[in-house]
């Protein structure tokens, strides 16, 4: 105990305790992301992934969000420019505008696109072998339910990008294939994973498409920033009822 003259007391902690202290801390730091892949990884044994594959899935899920893969660039054909006493922004035909045209870049998310539509796949695939030929005809009114759900909660946002809820793609997907399945199982848990993978794809990436030219945004990611959570979050839900 150190005293000061103001009557305030500063105690100092021994080596020990600031050696646990920090112990503590890396434990925290390294247990939690570990009890989540487990979790994660637990439900997705249960759509028949063994646990090392289940985790290896949801690592290249979560490492594949940081690479873009550029598929296509939309130019624009209008730029903004700001009057010189501080009015208002307008658009002007970038004819007759000095500054040069935005270019937008469509690119595809490896770990929110496409390591979901091949892991939908091969459920899908695993599924049909031991299930009858209806579960095609419950996937798509499935993902038909989900796209419309997502494009109607998406919003595009000038300067931002597309932006799609959370959870709601989740939780739609989820529902929809308890009740199209009607029974907690392989094929709920497929339908919901399937819908929930292309439905959010479609709904909140695809079908947006049309307005990222005006979105003033270098880049627009399917299945990356602004859809990447969305996905993930449907894929853990989706498999938590298999």
């Amino acid at each position: 105990m150190i005293p000061m003259s103001d009557g305030v007391h500063f105690y100092s902690a021994g080596p020990l305790s600031v050696l646990g202290i920090i112990i503590v801390i890396g434990l925290i730091v390294l247990i939690i992301p570990l009890l989540f892949l487990g979790l994660i990884g637990e439900a997705f044994t249960r759509l028949g992934f063994s646990w090392i594959a289940a985790v290896v899935v949801v690592l290249l899920m979560l490492l594949g969000s940081f690479i873009n893969i550029p598929l296509w660039k939309i130019r624009r054909d209008t730029v903004r420019i700001s009057h010189e006493e501080g009015m208002s922004m307008t658009t002007v035909d970038t004819a007759w505008a000095d500054t040069p045209v935005w270019d937008t870049i469509i690119s595809l998310n490896f770990g929110g696109a496409v390591i979901p539509v091949a892991v939908s796949l091969y459920f899908l695939y695993r599924a049909l072998l031991v299930s009858n030929s209806s579960l095609v005809e419950y996937v798509i009114a499935g993902i038909l339910i989900v796209a419309a759900v997502a494009y109607v909660t998406t919003r595009s946002l000038t300067g931002v990008g597309i932006r799609s809820p959370l959870f709601i793609p989740g939780l739609t997907a989820l529902l929809v294939g308890f009740f199209l399945s009607g029974q907690i199982g392989l094929s709920a848990g497929v339908i919901a994973f399937v819908s929930g993978v292309f439905g959010t794809l479609l709904g909140a990436n695809i079908a947006h498409l049309p307005a990222a030219k005006n979105l003033e945004v270098p880049q627009i990611s399917i299945g990356g920033a602004g859809t990447f959570g969305a996905v993930f979050i449907s894929c853990i839900l989706s498999a938590l009822i298999a």
